[in-house]
């Protein structure tokens, strides 16, 4: 009998207590022995004093409870052992022969799951890429993509659960990132030729390199293929093994039942199908004759629930009517399949042809190691022998020469070859001595035939001799080593008998070859044959050891190979060599059977009491009895509600537990086995999809991903059977499919509004694309009270605003759990300060992922996550508001804060301006205020001590006073400004308050520099010895910086009717500078005027008809004094145009200090028009004007201010006088004229 408690793991999904089932029951037989001992030792003890003990009885009766526990238990393990058995059954004929169902071609396909280990790999590939250690190129924009996706999504704890929960695929994590780089990119400016299309399928590409790391693509299109076709259509094979691993059925268990249920036998399955028709139709007949009823909602519904059963078994007899006689179902033919080593059904492809003997190629290599000859008489002993070795009659190899009198060599011959059962041949010769011998005499010769599992070591040989030979004894001493290839598993000689190979008992010589990782055969030999004589595929085989076979003479030991209608015996004559066999196969087949030799069956036998033999192949009729069963009962007799229950049960289990993101939807293969199951065993809709909610329910309570979807449409069929309206034609309804919904329907609209509240945990990152919003569609159908009437908005509405309520009260205490901030109250202001911060820019980011990834979902009520914006925001207020409370009063370190806030709130159209961005302004305002007050009290007390103390040495472009006043008012205002006060009115204020104490400053600076600049002029001396000094050049400088500044410090950027109100104010400012740039400049232009009156002035003595003009004239001066001057002005003009930063006022300085050097001398020529100039003073004026007229021009001055009427009248007055001083003195000028100077113009 096939015992159902025997079976083990097949390594595919299972229930735990099945999977424990084996070793348990040893254990329970061995407990009762224990127990039965324990009550003899209690007896034995309390019969010496008559009276039995207390501790005796109390051990006895525990001994009895446990014993009879563990049978309970392994009695109920028992029965849900044969429950799947007989489940499996069903399956099976579902799969042979179906007739109501196809495999849908139009599902999705699901994408694989993301593991552990996949997402530590991704991570590490992406923080090598950030660390530079790849050899992507990549811009700054993309890295910072890359960075804020790893830390913001990759590093997510959420993402670890959605991974954990088996929801996550590789294409959610690229759609993530897409979404992410889409915002990105459609913030950054334009760039002429460079489409932002072609920027974010640059970016999706460098973003596919980085994921992929170093795994090598040309593997890649094979797993798609091979995902590919297990996705969509799968063979019945696979099916099979499918189901398998779903109900924990061993793979020698699923061959008994294939073979007993006839299942390759089309006539046989559509017989079986006509018998459960006629079955169900007697007994809808019997339940309409017996009155034995479901109970029904309504009465009425009895005489229509047999009519639907009658319907039913017409449809399906109609459909089995309607299939071809010649075919077993369409679209199902039988595959060769290529066994998996992990026994996994979807990494199964088609395997092409069936192995051909040619397929099966070996390769040995032989090492023949001659070592000695013994017996050789008949040769003198100077004699020279030697000896030959050959290989299947090819190349030949000769040893070295010895002398007869000791014949040993110890020569190796290395040979290959590719016949199994090789032909060794090894010769003695020796030297023919005759002038006329052409060939060698031969001594003696031995045969060998080595196989690789022979003795390695040198062995004595008798070797057969000549007639005539006198060596009668003669033995050689060789060794014959034959290396075993790597494909090759095992040999060896066995007795065979099969049903397609092998068909005598006979001995042959058998080897076990891998000709690829997952195709093995078992292959017969002939001596001196490269190729198999027949040959077996073992895929599909299951090995096992069985008991001797009568009528097979030959053998000691048997073991066998089954596979469906197909049975392979094998034997040989050792115990030990039976087992290396069964090992070899067992491995080969890749079988989740292991088979046990039978000695440790008895063993077990003698330890666990009446347990059956492990060996479920055995021949032996009384082991078949269970199967019998199992194929023989009548299915209409089982209730199959309760076992397509249990069949959907395990199939989402093993679907959940595989290799795809599968989100609850089952696999196509998984779709149309439930689906035949359903039809051919009249199992209900409403029952079916009310166990599929059940389950996806228990799912997603332990945190499991499930498609929102699947529970919409199973609820949605659910509810419109039980209001009547026929979704599935099924008019009944019974009391049990009615309160199930009821009950299902409170449990989901539970489950579902927490879900709505924990939406940033159970669909995190919006994943699964659009689970949100279908869940928020489901929870609307499921307020719904009938199918007609919709719910009203505002219960929805009042939902979701209380779920989300709670999710902001959920959201911020999870923050702060993963932020590690604790409410300590001896913590510094700092370090509080800095977690506010912190949490702060988390708060902000879970709400601008809320926007990113949900708000779509709650596009049917934007106020709602609004006011769940406000809540989540008001609980960190009141940490803020404390945290704040306790910060110094004069600390500013708090403005980062409201910057961090603000930016993000001013911006977000929901938030701004919302409670609590008012309350944060409020809170702010007093300190803003407060600061400007201080900054303008410390920058006017800066100004009042910086000049006071003001050295005037250059710095930057002005002094070191100004330059910190500027940047002062400058920061003061970038401060302000960065704030981006949200409030208009307040935001202006601000605004005019600033340029007003800027103005006022700027106007102190200008008056105080004014000042200095006076005093400075006013103890400079008035001779040739003046020079600029550096300070007067600064104030200058410290002018034009104000100039500058005031267009930036001092001008409001306000509307224009502002701006009317403000120029009055401002245009002093600009007039106060402008005035004193030219009160300035007139000083130090009078200054330069005064000196070239001194010069005038002496000059002024060698005037015609004075008394010191007659003394003076008798001496000789020289030119000293017109050199003087001309230095003077030369380095003044140099120091001006090195020190002073504007060309405009450097400029107007020149323009006017040539005018007025210009109109001096003119107006002292002209007081002296009646007058002859002296020689000198002829001789000093023209080198004066020449080389003023000369260095102001190339200073830069216009040749209209140039040649101004004062200086025509100069030069035509020096010129008439030089002409007349030429007429009377002839060359007293020596050289100096107006001439050279015109001559030089030119």
């Amino acid at each position: 009998m096939l015992d159902p408690s025997s079976s083990e793991d097949t390594g595919g999904e299972s229930d735990p207590e099945v999977a424990r089932e084996a070793p348990r029951k040893p254990a329970g037989c061995s407990a009762g022995k224990r127990g039965n001992n324990s009550r003899a030792g209690g007896q034995q003890s309390a019969s010496p004093g008559g009276v039995p003990g207390k501790a005796a009885k109390d051990g006895d009766a525990t001994g009895e409870e446990e014993e009879r526990k563990e049978r309970e238990r392994i009695q109920k393990e028992e029965e849900e052992r044969k429950i799947k058995l007989q489940i499996y059954v069903f399956v099976l004929r579902c799969i042979a022969y179906p007739f109501s169902a196809k495999q849908p071609t139009d599902m999705a396909r699901r994408q694989q799951k993301v593991n552990k280990q996949q997402l530590q790999a991704v991570k590490e590939r992406f923080l090598a890429f950030l660390n530079g250690e790849t050899q992507i190129v990549a811009d700054e924009a993309f890295c910072n993509a890359v960075r804020s996706y790893y830390e913001g999504f990759l590093k997510s704890e959420r993402v670890s659960r959605m991974v954990q929960s088996g929801g996550c695929s590789a294409n959610d994590f690229r759609d993530v990132f897409k979404k992410n780089i889409e915002r990105r990119v459609r913030s950054l400016p334009e760039i002429d030729g460079l489409s932002k299309e072609t920027v974010l399928s640059s970016w999706i590409a460098k973003y596919d390199a980085i994921y992929r790391g170093d795994e090598d693509m040309r593997r890649q299109p094979q797993r798609a293929h091979l995902s590919a076709v297990s996705e969509l259509i799968l063979s019945k094979e696979q099916l099979y093994e499918m189901f398998q691993q779903i109900l924990s059925i061993r793979k020698f268990e699923h061959q008994l039942l294939y073979n007993a249920c006839q299942l390759d036998n089309v006539d046989e399955q559509a017989a079986q199908i006509r018998r459960e028709l006629d079955g169900r139709l007697q007994l809808a007949e019997k339940i309409a004759r017996e009155r034995r009823y479901p109970k029904f909602v309504s009465v009425d519904m009895e005489a229509l629930y047999v009519e639907e059963l009658r319907s039913s078994v017409n449809l399906l007899m109609a459909n089995l009517e309607s299939l071809p006689v010649s075919k077993g179902g369409p679209d199902f033919k039988q595959k060769l399949k290529r066994s998996s080593m992990n026994n996994s059904f979807l990494d199964m492809g088609d395997e092409g042809d069936v192995l051909s003997k040619s397929d099966v190629v070996l390769s040995f290599t032989l090492e023949i190691m001659i070592v000695e000859v013994q017996g050789l008489k008949s040769v003198a002993p100077n004699r020279i022998v030697y000896c030959t070795m050959e290989v299947d009659g090819g190349e030949k190899l000769q040893t070295d020469q010895a002398e007869a009198s000791r014949p040993q060599w110890g020569t190796q011959g290395d040979f290959t070859t590719t016949h199994p059962l090789p032909s060794v041949k090894v010769k003695l010769f020796t030297e023919s001595t005759g002038v006329l011998a052409l060939e060698d005499k031969e001594l003696g010769r031995v045969i060998l035939n080595p196989t690789t599992n022979g003795p390695k070591q040198a062995e004595f040989h008798r070797m057969v001799v000549p007639k005539s030979s006198q060596d009668t004894e003669l033995k050689i001493k060789l060794a014959v080593r034959m290396d075993k290839p790597p494909n090759m598993k095992h040999s060896g000689y066995l007795y065979a008998l099969g049903q397609r190979v092998w068909k005598r008992w006979k001995k042959r010589y058998f080897v076990l070859v891998q000709v690829s990782q997952y195709t093995f055969a078992m292959c017969s030999y002939r001596e001196k044959k490269a190729e198999p004589q027949e040959l077996m595929q073992l895929e599909g085989y299951t090995v096992d050891y069985c008991d001797p076979q009568p009528g097979l003479q030959g053998g000691r030991v048997f073991f066998n190979a089954v596979k469906e209608g197909d049975l392979v015996m094998f034997a040989c004559d050792d115990e030990q060599d039976r087992v290396l066999w069964v090992q070899a196969m067992y491995r080969a087949t890749g079988q989740s059977y292991k088979p046990v030799p039978p000695t440790q069956n008895k063993t077990a036998n003698c330890r666990g009491g009446n347990q059956k033999a492990a060996s479920p192949i055995s021949l032996d009729p009384s082991q078949r009895q269970g199967v019998e069963e199992l194929i023989s009962a009548a299915p209409c007799r089982f209730d199959h509600a309760t076992l397509f229950t249990i069949l959907q049960k395990h199939t989402l289990q093993h679907r959940m537990n595989d290799s795809f993101s599968c989100l609850g939807w089952f696999s196509p293969g998984q779709v149309f086995v439930l689906d035949e199951y359903c039809a051919r065993y009249g199992v209900r809709g409403c029952h079916r999809h009310l166990s599929y909610l059940k389950d996806l329910m228990d799912y997603l309570e332990s945190n499991a991903l499930v498609d929102p979807t699947l529970l919409h449409y199973s609820y949605a069929f659910c509810a419109s059977h039980v209001h009547g309206n026929r979704p599935d034609g099924m008019g009944t309804v019974t009391v049990e499919e009615k309160g199930q919904f009821d009950a299902i329907r409170s449990r989901l609209m539970a489950l579902l509004e927490n879900q709505i509240t924990h939406f940033r945990y159970c669909f995190p990152f919006g994943r699964p694309d659009g689970a949100l919003k279908a869940t928020l569609s489901l929870q609307e159908r499921v307020l719904m009270t009938d199918v007609t009437t919709p719910v009203s908005p505002d219960e929805m509405k009042k939902l979701v605003q209380r779920c989300l309520e709670k999710a902001a009260r959920i959201n911020y205490s999870q923050l702060i759990e993963f932020a590690q901030i604790k409410a300590d109250t001896q913590a510094a202001p700092e370090k509080k300060l800095e977690d506010m911060m912190r949490l702060g820019e988390l708060c902000i980011e879970v709400l601008q992922q809320n926007e990113e990834h949900h708000s779509e979902a709650f596009s049917w009520w934007p106020e709602m996550m609004a006011e769940h914006g406000e809540t989540f925001l008001c609980l960190y207020r009141a940490d803020m508001d404390a945290t704040l409370q306790v910060q110094p009063v004069d600390s500013w370190d708090s403005f980062p804060l409201f910057q961090l806030l603000n930016n993000f709130l001013r911006t977000d159209p929901h938030l701004c301006n919302g409670t609590f961005h008012k309350h944060l302004q409020d809170l702010f305002v007093p300190l803003v205020v407060r600061y400007i007050d201080l900054m303008e009290s410390s920058i006017a007390q800066s100004i009042h001590r910086g000049f006071e103390q003001e050295t005037w040495h250059s710095v930057n472009n002005g002094s070191a006073t100004s330059e910190d006043l500027f940047w002062k008012l400058d920061a003061l205002q970038m401060f302000v400004l960065d704030l981006h006060w949200p409030e208009p009115e307040f935001a202006k204020h601000l605004e005019q308050r600033l340029k007003l104490m800027a103005s006022d400053m700027m106007e102190a600076c200008v008056k105080r520099t004014k000042s200095a600049f006076d005093a400075k002029m006013q103890k400079a001396n008035k001779s040739t010895d003046f020079r600029v000094s550096l300070s007067v050049c600064t104030m200058f400088n410290v002018l034009m910086d104000a100039k500058k500044q005031c267009s930036k410090l001092c001008v409001l950027d306000t509307g224009q009717e502002f701006d009317k109100q403000w120029q009055q104010y401002h245009s002093k400012i600009d007039v106060l500078i402008d005035e004193s740039f030219k009160e300035m400049i007139s000083s130090l232009v009078s200054k330069f005027a005064a000196v070239l009156d001194g010069v005038l002035s002496k000059l002024s003595r060698y005037d015609e008809g004075t008394f010191f003009s007659s003394i003076l004239s008798f001496t000789k001066p020289g030119m000293d004094l017109a050199d003087t001057y001309i230095t003077f002005v030369r380095q003044n003009q140099d120091i001006l145009r090195d020190r002073v930063n504007d060309e405009l006022y450097i400029e107007k300085v020149f323009d006017q200090w040539y005018t007025g050097s210009m109109k001096s001398v003119c107006v002292w020529l002209t007081d002296r028009l009646d007058l002859q100039l002296h020689m000198y003073q002829l001789k000093t004026l023209i080198k004066i004007v020449k080389k003023t007229y000369r260095d102001f021009r190339l200073q830069g001055v216009l040749d209209g201010t140039l040649n101004n009427k004062s200086y025509e009248t100069i030069y035509n007055r020096l010129t008439v006088e030089e002409a007349t001083v030429a007429v009377k003195a002839g060359d007293g000028l020596q050289g100096i004229s107006m001439r050279d100077s015109d001559e030089e113009d030119d």
